[in-house]
């Protein structure tokens, strides 16, 4: 009886949703959204009640012999012992050499790479380097090869049996549209004895050449979009680093008194050295 009564369709109860009138008060609020209001509120008041209590009993003469060793900051704040251990200044000292190590390394590893780039970058200007791209997708991938200068590209070409991506200095790609353009008066001459089926298929060849050259197009200036995007990140890295290699610089010369600085509250000092 129960999987009878369960298979009976019963009416869908909807809730009751905000007059016209009040549309402007959003949703309407139902029973188990004030429960929720009204318990945070509540605990909201028995808080405040709580601190209350606590400020009314509070005794201006309270004193603990905690009070003599606990120290606060200029903002009241109490500073309290983390249980880290003092380091000796050698022991500093010695932390801030391989730190400076680390830096020096990283910055000549970074220098490289965006060196590496801008050399990228002139010889694609200078000698017009492009890129190679294998027809051949059954491997998995794509793989692009970088040419030092045409002749080298030309015998890629012919070895890898890929396609060269036109600059977009030299190639002028027109629309799609332009395809069903007349052609020249040379080629409508030839075409006048050619059957309609063949200057279908020229017409459709010359139609998947357009694509692949816009496609080609696209490619190649995404490719300089992320060469640009690696070397500007590249440059604000290097500065970065420059920037913290001098800044520990200024921190060991302070700790040899060979500098004057700035004190964490403002004080300014300098190194006297003795008049001879």
């Amino acid at each position: 009886m129960s999987s009878m009564r369960n298979a009976v369709q019963r009416r869908n109860h909807k809730e009751r949703a905000q007059p016209a009138q009040r549309e402007k008060w959003g949703i309407l609020e139902k029973h188990k959204d004030y429960s929720l209001r009204a318990k945070d509120y509540n605990e909201k008041k028995k808080r405040l009640k709580i601190l209350r209590e606590k400020a009314a009993e509070r005794n201006p003469d309270e004193f603990s012999y905690g009070m003599l060793s606990s120290k606060t900051d200029r903002y009241g704040r109490r500073i309290q012992d983390r249980g880290n251990k003092i380091l000796s200044q050698d022991a500093v000292k010695l932390l801030k050499t391989q730190d400076a190590g680390y830096l020096k390394t990283m910055i000549q590893q970074t220098r490289r790479v965006r060196e590496r780039v801008e050399q990228g970058y002139l010889l694609q200007d200078i000698e017009g380097v492009q890129t190679v791209k294998r027809a051949d997708k059954a491997k998995g991938g794509e793989h692009i090869i970088f040419a030092g200068n045409q002749e080298e590209q030309q015998s890629l070409e012919r070895k890898n049996g890929g396609w060269a991506i036109p600059s977009s200095d030299d190639v002028d790609i027109p629309r799609l549209e332009e395809a069903d353009a007349p052609l020249t008066t040379l080629d409508a001459r030839k075409i006048e004895h050619m059957d309609p089926r063949q200057v279908k298929r020229l017409k459709e060849a010359e139609m998947l050449a357009l694509k692949k050259a816009r496609k080609a197009r696209k490619q190649r200036k995404r490719i300089e979009e992320t060469r640009q995007s690696k070397l500007d990140a590249l440059k604000i890295r290097e500065r970065d680093l420059l920037a913290a290699e001098q800044g520990l610089g200024d921190q060991r010369a302070r700790m040899n008194n060979s500098i004057g600085g700035v004190k964490k509250n403002g004080v300014k000092w300098k190194v006297r050295e003795r008049k001879r």
